[in-house]
């Protein structure tokens, strides 16, 4: 059988070849899935995927000055303090405040929220099409009450909500202080304080300067594991060129609503579709359903102009809330690979060419698609939204067989339904399958009284596409905040913490465990 070979390989062509090369290529196979033809399944190959930890990385070429030794002011002290104030560090501040404890939610930007207010993502649960089983608990209240605020609207092809993503704000808002939690917004944690291999604190800088919070008890929910990294926790991650890419969220203004849903009526997409940009595995089911998606119009503003063929290859994807004021939100169209999110340099690329990405896609989406003549900027995201890196190695790594095949734990802490969705798979729980979730993939085993929460729990990449998704991680920010104060209760390190009360005190607060 002959090697099918990609042309952008091919040795001799100069960069800008190779991207026509490559733009050639894709349109080749695209237009051949537009015809019906099926290309050769995708291989899933082994992941290139390396261990490390804080001490193993500092680069000896890299120039160095010493910081001079000094002494810093103690700005606070609690029981529990949560770093990192999306939906992981929400549910954690607010499930450990319910058991008991003194908490502190610290926050680096000027909202809690975080994906949701920051990047832009509206749904914390898109999956819902029918026959879901899902989770309860803090995340499912979050949702609830935005609705009850009047700050969602219906998500266009089943019963998951949509939330205003700048009114979340105000949700949260709500969340923290009627709970009583301690909240900290625009700081920054850029060390930890520790006493031999137990975390005490952070040291965080910010407008007042450099400062210390002392705690009892640490929970990183910073999505790339910053906390845990610098514990000297062990983690894993991806080679840079396999990593789930990082995407410029906008949202527009001047749509006209009705016409532009016509237009998608008559001309429906599902998710079978997904597979003319990325090679994907589903189980099958998932392919006839309705998704908000976009990618045929942005090959035909190439074809006719509109848009630079060479330049807008990774342009595509979902819509997501309409508004009668004629505002089409979370605009998940324009996607960078090859970025590392825990490298300044990289972010600083990412945000500057996805903003030029998201202009090329609204570009041509007035171009082309009709409903969109008239459509302007209305704002970007705060920040570049990720999908991937660093992952803590825990006292359990979740598995693809796993999170494939409804997996049991006595350490459960919750539940979540068999959606997986990166790394090209897309699996919807549409046969009421689920997950547990186990409280170790929460615990790096090399620091005591350290729990993660979010997307950098323990696991393989597969897990990941799993436990990434935001409602996944008010589960394990929920059970991680719970674990903590129960911990304190008992007077016991979150590696020694009895899990029968941690899961009592779960179910008192109306999370599903089994």
């Amino acid at each position: 059988m002959s090697k099918a070979v990609d042309p952008a390989g091919v040795p001799g062509l100069d960069r800008g070849d190779k991207e026509l090369a490559k733009y050639e290529g894709k349109a080749k196979r695209m237009i051949g899935r537009w015809a019906g033809i099926r290309g050769p399944a995708r291989q899933n190959n082994t992941p290139t995927e390396g261990v490390y930890s804080r001490e193993g990385i500092e680069n000896d070429n890299e120039e160095l000055v010493v910081e001079p030794s000094r002494s810093i002011p103690i700005h606070a002290r609690c029981d529990v303090l949560v770093v990192g104030g999306g939906p992981s560090g929400l549910s954690a501040a607010l499930s450990a405040k319910r058991a008991g404890a003194d908490v502190i939610l610290m926050e680096r930007f000027g909202c809690f929220g975080g994906c949701i207010t920051t990047v832009g993502m509206e749904t914390l649960a898109w999956y819902r099409y029918e026959g879901t089983v899902d989770t309860e608990g803090i995340g499912i209240e979050m949702e609830r009450l935005a609705a009850s605020m009047g700050g969602t609207i219906k998500w266009p092809y089943n019963e998951s909500e949509c939330l205003d993503a700048d009114f979340f704000k105000v949700v949260a808002d709500h969340l923290v202080k009627s709970s009583g939690v301690r909240p900290l917004l625009h700081s920054w944690a850029v060390e930890v304080i520790m006493e031999d291999d137990a975390i005490k604190g952070i040291v965080m800088e910010s407008k007042s300067g450099r400062r210390a919070i002392l705690a009892e008890r640490v929970i990183d929910c910073t999505g790339d594991a910053d906390i845990a990294h610098m514990a000297g926790a062990e983690y894993k991650k991806t080679a840079k060129d396999e990593m789930m890419g990082v995407t410029t969220v906008f949202n527009a203004s001047g749509v006209d609503k009705s016409k532009f849903v016509k237009y998608t009526e008559e001309n429906p997409a599902t998710y079978q579709d997904w597979s003319r940009t990325w090679d994907q595995e589903t189980t099958g089911k998932e392919d006839s359903l309705r998704s908000p998606y976009l990618d045929r119009e942005f090959e035909i503003a190439r074809q006719k102009g509109v848009i630079p063929a060479k330049e807008t290859q990774d342009i595509g994807g979902s819509w997501s809330a309409l508004t009668n004021a004629g505002e089409a939100t979370n605009l998940n169209l324009a996607h960078l690979s090859n970025i590392d999110c825990t490298d300044v340099e990289d972010l600083t690329k990412a945000e500057m060419e996805g903003r030029e990405q998201a202009m090329y896609a609204l570009q041509a989406l007035k171009g082309v698609v009709p409903g969109f003549e008239n459509a302007k900027l209305r704002n970007f995201g705060m920040t570049i939204g990720t999908r991937d890196s660093r992952k803590i190695i825990g006292r359990y790594n979740l598995t693809s067989e796993d999170v494939r095949n409804e997996a049991r734990f006595d350490d459960t802490i919750g539940i979540f339904p068999e959606f997986i969705d990166g790394y090209n798979i897309l699996i919807l729980p549409t046969t009421g399958r689920y997950f547990q979730v186990p409280y170790g993939c929460t615990v790096p085993p090399r620091v005591k009284n350290l729990l993660v929460g979010g997307r950098c729990v323990a696991g393989d990449k597969t897990s990941h596409c799993a436990m990434r998704n935001m409602m996944a991680c008010t589960v394990t920010g929920q059970g991680a905040g719970v674990a903590a104060a129960v911990s304190l209760k008992e007077a016991v390190s979150t590696h020694d913490v009895d899990v029968k009360l941690v899961q009592k005190e779960l179910l008192r607060q109306g999370v599903r465990i089994h």
